[in-house]
């Protein structure tokens, strides 16, 4: 025990090192930017890419914008085929040896993400390590390294390719770890690394029932799938009672706020909850304050951040601003350059500023995922903060769900049509419908106005839906596991239809 003691104060000391230097990023924001563009730009000058848009020539952030191309990932594939198929300094320079394989929420294509070699280390790696020196830093009498951390990642192998490799960004992390995580983690390497996902899960809840586990690091989503097994299979009363020292779940990919009163109940006890976002082209924004689910946006990852304005972001030629003009308030799509050889890149997340002094955002959607068939401009942050309010006037908890608009028709109001997989069900549904109605309306005026006397939009279609319900569309779809989500909003019929049919 005094050993273990010993190492949790060591680790604790090594990682709290980077404190300064994340202060530094926040004291000298604009600087921090301004050095990681130019230095990209120095660095791929001789690359294809930087040969095409003249990197040599660039002088200012100006002529940045003027000469390189704001892209998405189909403008972009063709570059990254070309180092998939192992030429080099396409993009970026040299070989790039890893590809994260990214399918998105459940597009049959999958995109192909350039991992560099120092795009791992400096960006996902080192983001890993502030994660740790954050919580910490925060929270002195942590014994994170006295006891095990619990990570679920995704259900992906390593694959080789073209003499490069390819699969979930979590399997190329956890492939890559230095000695020190590894002797403190569950589950193992192998079977951190399994496919198959019932398999795998059975195969980490032997690893864990037994362990004295003080974190655990996931998807809200999937890492409920893996407490309730292991409550299950062990007959404990909740999780605190199977591991007491548990202190702090690190989680990102969806919004917690539908999960929060269940993972509560679940464990049991009081711990931390730090979030943290973070995909395949980057990692991006850390929880930095134990009382607030902001996340401080990472300057220093080898990451230069762009910004469109939500407004403007259907037009042919929207203003694109960089971190020194944001304003807080405003709805952004994010615009990424990055050490992995991305160039002005949409990303597809939406993201608000909630202080520009430090620089802290929160995720608030994505640019293809949101109903705005009437002009309403409904958005996931919209519809989590309704729920939250729904679920807490009805006693009731949400598993998952998804909402799609009804069109018009012929003297017919549309509406918006929702299922709901309820963890635990609402005590009145109709209550609960227009409990979700009203809160819409408090937090979106454009969702008001259309619902207003019914004329555009009519009260909500709301269907329960049977159990794992979508836990079954995702199996049908080979997307069990970590980082496969389900869409919560579309602006057509594509997924609610295909639900609806297997709700029957």
């Amino acid at each position: 025990m005094a050993t273990k003691a010993l190492f949790n104060t060591v680790v604790n000391w090594f990682i709290k090192q980077r404190i300064d230097q994340i202060q530094h990023f926040i004291d000298h924001p604009i600087e921090t930017q301004k050095g990681i563009l130019f230095s990209q730009l120095f660095h791929a000058e001789d690359t294809e890419y930087g040969k095409k848009y003249g990197f040599n020539s660039i002088s200012s952030y100006q002529d940045f914008k003027n000469k390189v191309p704001v892209v998405c990932y189909e403008d972009f594939e063709p570059y990254i085929e070309k180092a998939r198929q192992g030429q080099k300094d396409v993009s970026w320079p040299g070989y790039i040896k890893h590809f994260a394989k990214s399918s998105g929420t459940t597009n049959a294509k999958s995109k192909f993400i350039p991992i560099s070699a120092e795009s791992l280390e400096y960006c996902h790696m080192k983001a890993g390590k502030d994660m740790v020196s954050i919580y910490a830093n925060n929270h002195p009498e942590n014994q994170l390294f006295t006891n095990k951390n619990l990570r679920l990642g995704g259900s992906s192998e390593l694959y080789a390719d073209f003499n490069t490799k390819f699969g979930d960004l979590s399997a190329i992390i956890i492939d890559n770890l230095p000695f020190w995580v590894e002797i403190t983690t569950i589950p193992n390497k192998k079977v951190s690394l399994m496919s198959e996902w019932e398999a795998k899960l059975q195969a980490i809840v032997s690893q864990v029932k037994n362990e004295d586990v003080g974190s655990i690091l996931g998807v809200p989503s999937w890492m409920m799938v893996l407490l309730q097994r292991v409550i299950k299979e062990t007959d404990a009363e909740s999780i605190s009672k199977l591991w007491p020292n548990l202190e702090v779940f690190f989680h990102g990919g969806i919004s917690f706020k539908p999960y929060r009163e269940q993972y509560q109940h679940l464990i049991g006890k009081k711990i931390n909850y730090y979030e943290i976002y973070n995909a395949s082209e980057g990692f991006f924004g850390i929880q930095d304050r134990s009382d607030s689910d902001e996340m401080l946006l990472m300057l220093d990852y080898g990451i230069f951040y762009e910004f469109i304005p939500m407004d403007q972001f259907h037009l042919s030629n929207p203003k694109v601003v960089c971190l020194e003009e944001v304003e807080k308030g405003k709805n952004y799509a994010m615009v990424i350059t990055t050490n992995g050889g991305l160039w002005r890149y949409l990303i597809g997340d939406t993201v608000v500023f909630t202080s520009t002094n430090p620089f802290r955002i929160k995720i608030t959607g994505r640019t293809k995922h949101y109903i705005n068939a009437f002009g309403e401009e409904l958005m996931i942050n919209n519809v989590d903060a309704a729920l939250a309010k729904a679920c807490e006037c009805t006693h009731a908890s949400i598993s998952e769900f998804t909402g799609a608009p009804v069109f018009m028709k012929e003297n017919e109001s549309g509406a918006h049509e929702w299922i709901f997989e309820f963890n635990k069900h609402p005590q009145n549904l109709e209550a609960f419908i227009d409990s979700f109605d009203q809160h819409l309306k408090s937090v979106n005026s454009d969702y008001e106005a259309k619902r207003y006397n019914n004329i555009t939009l009519k009260r909500p279609v709301v269907h329960v839906a049977k159990p794992n319900l979508f836990y079954l569309w995702l199996e049908s779809k080979g997307k069990l596991g970590g980082q496969n989500k389900v869409p919560r909003l579309s602006n057509d019929r594509e997924y609610i239809d295909v639900l609806l049919d297997l709700n029957k």
